[in-house]
């Protein structure tokens, strides 16, 4: 699939209703941007992003952003380092390892969906709602 087609086939109101549903159990944020651009470190260019848009700058350090490089063929999971020391490199090799197979086997919204439920759970567990502020930053899916 080109990559352009794989942009149009997330259904941006389901993904960001997962996103507001997962963010009621917590404090944490989620976002997920999707770039069509050529790049070669997902990670990078995610961890990049994360600080651009302030991801960093929860008070809880509790955000993880979700980077979808579909013209590359990759992604990245990151978060902040209070969600880190939550969780541990376990937690993030279960997320991109279910989020590789969900997008080899399934459409990129439920892809999307069930990664961000995953997330959302990890946060809930670890940061319930009330404890350092709100939803402070949109739900909608960044692209560029």
């Amino acid at each position: 699939m080109h990559h352009k087609e794989f942009l149009d086939k997330i259904d941006d109101t389901k993904v960001v209703a997962a996103i507001a549903e997962a963010e009621r159990r917590t404090s944490g944020e989620i976002r997920i941007w999707v770039s069509h651009r050529k790049i070669s470190d997902a990670l990078a260019a995610a961890q990049k992003r994360f600080l651009k848009i302030g991801m960093d700058k929860t008070p809880e350090h509790n955000a993880v952003m979700i980077y979808l490089a579909p013209h590359s063929q990759v992604f990245a999971v990151i978060g902040d380092s209070g969600v880190h020391e939550k969780c541990g490199d376990a937690f993030w090799t279960e997320v991109t390892s279910q989020l590789s197979a969900d997008l080899k086997k399934e459409s990129i919204t439920d892809a999307l969906v069930n990664a961000v439920r995953k997330v959302g759970d990890l946060l809930a567990a670890h940061f319930p709602p009330g404890a350092g502020g709100g939803n402070a930053m949109a739900n909608d899916i960044l692209r560029d």
